[in-house]
């Protein structure tokens, strides 16, 4: 992606943000020389931040996806069974823009219809080795209501509603009808790792840096503060 677009859609988020009466923390402000400054360990080491991403297929509009990490705990809080073992995001999904096939060997989270349109998602369950299977429903939970949902199906929550999404439960989604603010709630969040794409594509966007950035992105810490 070209860093003109990314900043341009960091523009368009933050918008979209508050206008839905979210508030982002003091860092999301910070221009990267602010953040190279006062980023402390905690930030980057949690990859807190802004995250925009084209799954480096260089087709954003159609597979791509905004986020925003607001807090983040360790994994070794969570092996250890205590401490801070949760994660909490932002996302944005356009209109009929998706977020492909993916499931978590690690991660169970909520996902949440902050505000906007109708969010669409597409499940599909797990065989005995955790690959995806085409053929096996997925059962899940939508605000405490048990759901089977068939496979391949479509579940689709409107503003308010939520699914929680566990290891092994294949998903894609996208926005119906307009935009969506998405809340993601789960534990500790490892996007390095913990990512498992049916196809063969990758997490992160490559920058085109044709202007500077608005602000830094997660995937810009590991070179721009070494």
């Amino acid at each position: 992606m070209e860093r003109s677009r990314i900043n341009r859609v960091m523009a368009e988020a933050a918008e979209m943000i508050a206008k839905s009466g979210f508030h982002l923390p003091p860092f999301a402000h910070w221009s990267p020389e602010e953040f190279r400054a006062r980023a402390t360990p905690a930030i980057r080491e949690a990859r807190l931040g802004w995250d925009i991403t084209d799954y480096g297929q260089g087709d954003f509009d159609r597979l791509g996806l905004f986020l925003f990490t607001l807090r983040n705990g360790r994994l070794a809080d969570l092996q250890a069974g205590r401490g801070m073992v949760y994660a909490e995001k932002l996302l944005i999904s356009q209109e009929n823009q998706i977020s492909p096939m993916h499931t978590h060997v690690i991660k169970t989270e909520d996902i949440i219809n902050r505000d906007g349109a109708t969010l669409a998602i597409r499940l599909c369950g797990s065989d005995e080795q955790g690959r995806m299977d085409r053929n096996a429903p997925v059962r899940v939970d939508c605000d405490g209501v048990p759901r089977e949902v068939a496979p391949g199906g479509i579940l689709r929550l409107g503003p308010g509603e939520s699914v929680t999404l566990r290891p092994g439960d294949w998903h894609e989604f996208w926005a119906e009808g307009g935009p969506v603010l998405i809340g993601e709630v789960s534990t500790v969040n490892d996007d390095l790792t913990d990512n498992i794409f049916a196809a063969p594509i990758g997490r992160f966007a490559r920058v085109h840096e044709d202007e500077p950035p608005r602000h830094l992105l997660v995937s810009d810490y590991a070179a721009d503060l070494t």
